[in-house]
């Protein structure tokens, strides 16, 4: 699987609203699945766990099971690394700039 591919998937997973509110509510801390079904009174179940399918195979949500309950947790580390591969050098080129920023000003005038 190419990083293209990996990243296509996180992109269409992140895509729509709801599939980003799941995240959302996944921030703090794991959820079940029925947990997450009742955050969307407007939705039935089947639609709630096919957008969760949808993070599962972007591999944003992991999944695990706990006698009857299925529990989903937040796995960030996609996003970072598009974070990284997309922002990381920008940031990092503003961060030298503000240091020398930084430097410039404390240095006094000769």
């Amino acid at each position: 699987m190419s990083s293209t591919d990996d990243s296509d998937r996180i992109f269409k997973a992140l895509a729509d609203h709801r599939r980003r509110h799941i995240l959302d509510l996944l921030k703090d801390s794991p959820k079940t699945t029925g947990a997450l079904c009742a955050a969307f009174p407007d939705l039935d179940r089947c639609t709630v766990m096919q957008h969760m399918r949808v993070l599962e195979a972007a591999d944003l949500i992991i999944v695990q099971r706990k006698g009857r309950e299925r529990w989903n947790y937040l796995n960030a580390l996609p996003i970072k690394k598009i974070h990284d591969r997309w922002i990381g050098e920008y940031a990092e080129n503003a961060v030298n700039m503000l240091d020398r920023l930084k430097s410039d000003l404390e240095t006094p005038p000769n």
